[in-house]
């Protein structure tokens, strides 16, 4: 029998005082050589970019443009930087796990104490989901679904900015935990009894718990403002089923969000209440039942998936339409197909631990089930391909990344309809062929569609476009890495091969696992020319400008705009006749208006969310490592910031009639110029 830490012989609990609780020196990696080096990078790149910043004299310009903005476009630009900047630091533990991988056998025990392996295997899980796919899903709807729809922003616009910021703020305390303290070395999901006080007496899971607790909030806030967006913003004539399929995809999205991460916010509270004040919550005694957790996590887990994956598939939906030329074929069966998959994403969680015992008929239901849902998904493919068929196909960027997400994404399908029958998920459930099928639809289905997402509406928020050279570069580097990186997970599931092991005895193996380094180094070169894709473009962009607001020969409501649009939007309301709303407005002859503005409506900047945020990060910091007087102090800020704001009247002001008229009419000189 396996002790708890705590009980081992040894073991001596943390010490704590007064005004620092558990923080000390000891806290600090200074024992770590791959830590310090990387904490000493960090220093000197944050001192430069300190530099840049203040040499150039932009820290006003940030905080008066950006970081106290509420323009729903400012505010989807900055979740997709954060997700990027989280990307670097989740692949760079990618790379470290496969390097450590393929050199972990024999009498190698591989680059990487088996600790730290075990926090860049749970930090890299988190960092993906979390803070790179969600900030990259809720960026590219927050940008583009209030300009698909006529609005000129959300519902609720303050609660935006709060929201970034609180994503923004639980990403901090994650990157926080890389030097002082450790992360948690559970999994990316964290199970009890493994996270309990018991197994993991350390600050890791506490770090764990709060940064997605923070996060979490700022997700719900951004589920429940999009969805109030959608229902009741859109553009006169604009019916449910006049509804551009993307933002069809974001209400089902958001009430995906608004249902599932409610369930999240009170399991991971139930699991701090086990390690703060020593509840039974999923202990293995005293009532404890470590299984519950198992099935809340999974019911926010599998929605999840679908939260991640459904904005991809609307991107797909436009890009396949506006590069094919043509409508989208089957709107109304892609419509039902969503909502199905929405709808059934609640039934099939269970499928997550076939191998734990629940029985012949449960198993069998939730097998039924996923079979089930993989049919509205299917049904999309091929309304895709009879988009394509007899189209006038152009092959750029945003096309690309479709049809290779579209080969990709339908291997990952295969695969998961396999792993639905109960008795080969019992033989693969445990291994890597489960890994590659998880990665297999994540890369080929999510990340795929938001780098179509992002070559798509570049030009619509930066006025030029992306480098079409770097951008291919790129997508070959992914697609190709891609395969190398997780084709030889399937072969070494299928040899039964157990995940979540960091070291192998068997040498036959290792040759798999080098393959599959090589794949993720494709990856880091397909990273890396994205990111001299934005650099060259931005050095190109007179040569890449967008003059007209329709570069592509769009179809939909945001094409109306310049490039980028202004901060109102739209100077008049337009009013919706057809599903392809201004590929229809196109067809009719329509003339912008010239003539005849009014004084604008819209909200005010505020500070209060990057305030509000801030002292949340720092409440967090004072719960992982129980400073009880900073956790009261930053609480009562909380409450006493909350409160003032909400005295606070002045939160709109009217764009004039002088300046719409400006705007406008430099936008008519342009379009002129450029016929």
């Amino acid at each position: 029998m396996t002790l708890p830490l705590a009980s081992a012989p040894g073991y001596e609990p943390i010490a704590s005082t007064f005004w620092l609780g558990r923080l000390s020196l000891e806290a600090l990696p200074l024992h770590d050589p791959i830590l310090v080096a990387t904490f000493i990078m960090v220093v000197l790149g944050g001192m430069a970019l300190l530099a840049v910043l203040t040499y150039y004299r932009l820290w006003g310009y940030l905080w008066h443009e950006w970081f106290t903005s509420i323009d729903h476009k400012k505010i989807g630009i900055m979740y997709i930087v954060l997700a990027l900047i989280m990307l670097l630091r989740g692949f760079a533990d990618a790379l470290m796990m496969r390097a450590h991988q393929a050199t972990a056998f024999g009498e190698s025990t591989g680059l990487l104490p088996a600790d730290h392996y075990d926090q860049i295997f749970t930090a890299h899980g988190v960092i993906m989901i979390f803070f790179v796919a969600m900030p990259l899903v809720t960026g590219l709807m927050n940008f583009v679904v209030p300009l698909q729809i006529g609005a000129r922003d959300v519902a609720f616009p303050f609660l935006n900015n709060f929201s970034f910021w609180m994503t923004a703020s639980g990403a901090a305390l994650m990157m926080v935990s890389l030097f002082v303290g450790k992360f948690a070395a559970t999994g990316w999901l964290a199970y009890p009894p493994l996270s309990g006080s018991a197994y993991s007496p350390g600050v890791g899971v506490d770090y764990y718990i709060w940064g997605l607790q923070i996060a979490g909030v700022g997700t719900l806030l951004s589920g429940i403002n999009l969805v109030v967006t959608i229902v009741k913003m859109r553009a006169p004539g604009m019916g449910m089923m006049k509804m551009p399929i993307f933002t069809w995809s974001a209400l089902c999205t958001n009430i995906l969000i608004v249902s599932a991460f409610p369930v999240l916010t009170v399991v991971l509270a139930l699991l701090a209440m086990d390690r703060y004040v020593g509840t039974n919550f999923f202990t293995n005694d005293l009532g404890g039942n470590a299984m519950m957790y198992v099935n809340l996590i999974w019911i926010w887990g599998h929605p999840e998936v679908y939260i991640l994956i459904l904005p991809a598939f609307g991107v797909f939906s436009e890009v396949v339409s506006t590069f094919s030329g043509k409508r989208l074929f089957g709107y109304t069966s892609m419509v039902y197909a969503m909502l199905v998959i929405t709808i059934l994403a609640y039934l099939v969680w269970l499928h997550h631990f076939f191998t734990m015992g629940s029985g012949a008929s449960v198993n069998s239901f939730f097998a039924i089930t996923t079979m089930i849902i993989s049919i509205p998904t299917g049904a999309k493919i091929f309304n895709w391909l009879f988009t394509m068929y007899r189209g006038r196909i152009r092959f750029e960027l945003p096309m690309l990344w479709t049809i290779g997400f579209m080969i990709t994404f339908t291997i990952g399908g295969m695969t998961g309809v396999l792993l639905a029958v109960p008795p080969a998920d019992f033989v693969l459930h445990n291994s890597l062929f489960l890994v590659a099928h998880f990665h297999n639809v994540i890369i080929g289905g999510v990340v795929f569609g938001m780098f179509a997402g992002i070559n798509y509406w570049f030009p619509k928020a930066f006025g030029f476009k992306l480098d079409e050279f770097w951008g291919k570069l790129s997508f070959w580097f992914w697609l190709s890495g891609f395969f190398f990186a997780f084709m030889p997970l399937y072969v070494l599931g299928l040899m039964g091969v157990t995940r979540r092991m960091s070291k192998f005895d068997d040498p036959s193996l290792q040759i798999w696992f080098v393959i599959a380094a090589f794949g993720a180094l494709l990856v880091a070169l397909g990273i890396a020319c994205f990111l001299i894709q934005i650099f060259v473009s931005i050095r190109r962009r007179e040569a890449l400008r967008d003059h007209t607001g329709d570069p592509w020969g769009g179809r939909t409501l945001e094409w109306a705009t310049s490039s980028p649009p202004p901060a109102y939007n739209f100077a008049f309301t337009p009013v919706v006749h057809e599903i392809d709303a201004w590929w229809d407005m196109k067809q009719r002859g329509y003339q912008r208006p010239l003539a005849g503005f009014h004084a604008i409506h819209m909200p005010k900047n505020t500070a209060a969310g990057v305030i509000l945020a801030g002292l949340s990060t720092v409440c967090g910091f004072a719960l992982v490592w129980h400073i009880w007087p900073l956790v009261i102090a930053s609480l009562a800020a909380l409450v006493v910031t909350t409160i003032v704001h909400s005295f606070n009247y002045a939160r709109d002001y009217h764009v004039p009639v002088d300046e719409v008229e400006r705007t406008e009419d430099a936008r008519t000189r342009a379009l002129t110029a450029h016929v």
